[in-house]
């Protein structure tokens, strides 16, 4: 089972990206959901424990939490040491069910891949990227956003450049959805080629 680690940074059209391996059959373990899902499930009490005053209705205030790491950016070690274990805990279960059910190749949605080490855990590296200046329209477009949180999510995040450098495939989302499409259709082309090359 190929194991394809995808990442991009923000406002680069990832989670389109993961829709598209989706569509194209291939099960995808999309890490924002798990963390949404963790945020009303078991990490509420660590990140209440830690972060106090975060968690309102037993689910964790995702705006409150992240007003709290801007004014404390070390804050993110420790909500680190909570969530990714619990996340990767989610990515065996995930990748223990696609291999007994046989799936031939699974993509791993990560956003902070290079950062976190997971690069480490996958065979295909798939970098998700466009020009800075049609990503800065896309983020500063979000509610809520601000040329200040933008640069501090830019900040932990590795650069582009560098991404793009490390990866087996990149996929450029400044075009349209279906050129986007086209290029994931090519992927899976390509890597089911060289499983078979091998078999």
């Amino acid at each position: 089972m190929i194991k394809i680690g995808l990442t991009g940074s923000i406002g680069m059209g990832k989670s389109t990206s993961a829709k598209l391996f989706a569509e194209a059959g291939i099960p995808v373990n999309d890490s924002d959901a798990v963390v949404h899902d963790l945020y009303s499930g078991e990490a509420v009490q660590l990140v209440e424990a830690s972060f106090p005053g975060t968690t309102s209705g037993g689910k964790v205030d995702r705006q409150e939490l992240s007003r709290k790491l801007a004014g404390d950016p070390s804050g993110f070690k420790r909500l680190e040491a909570i969530v990714h274990p619990l996340v990767r805990d989610r990515e065996r279960q995930f990748l223990e069910r696609q291999s007994e059910a046989g799936a031939g190749m699974v993509v791993l949605d990560i956003p902070l891949l290079f950062e976190t080490g997971a690069d480490k855990r996958v065979d295909k590296i798939v970098v998700v990227s466009c020009d800075p200046q049609i990503q800065r329209e896309r983020v500063l477009a979000r509610p809520g956003m601000t040329e200040e949180k933008f640069n501090m999510i830019l900040s932990r995040q590795t650069p582009d450049a560098e991404k793009r450098a490390r990866a087996d495939y990149v996929i450029d989302t400044g075009g349209s959805i279906e050129a986007a499409g086209e290029q994931v259709r090519e992927i899976i082309a390509d890597l089911r080629r060289k499983q078979q090359s091998k078999t």
